[in-house]
């Protein structure tokens, strides 16, 4: 899974859940953007 890579990043700057969501859209949101 492409998101597996990101959850490390997630962690490592914050352990809030609402954070963490974020980066896991915006990493969704980039690798969609990258694929186009």
């Amino acid at each position: 899974n492409l998101l597996k890579g990101n959850r490390g990043m997630a962690t490592r700057y914050d352990k809030l859940a609402v954070r963490y969501e974020a980066v896991v859209i915006i990493a969704a949101i980039n690798q969609w953007l990258n694929a186009l």
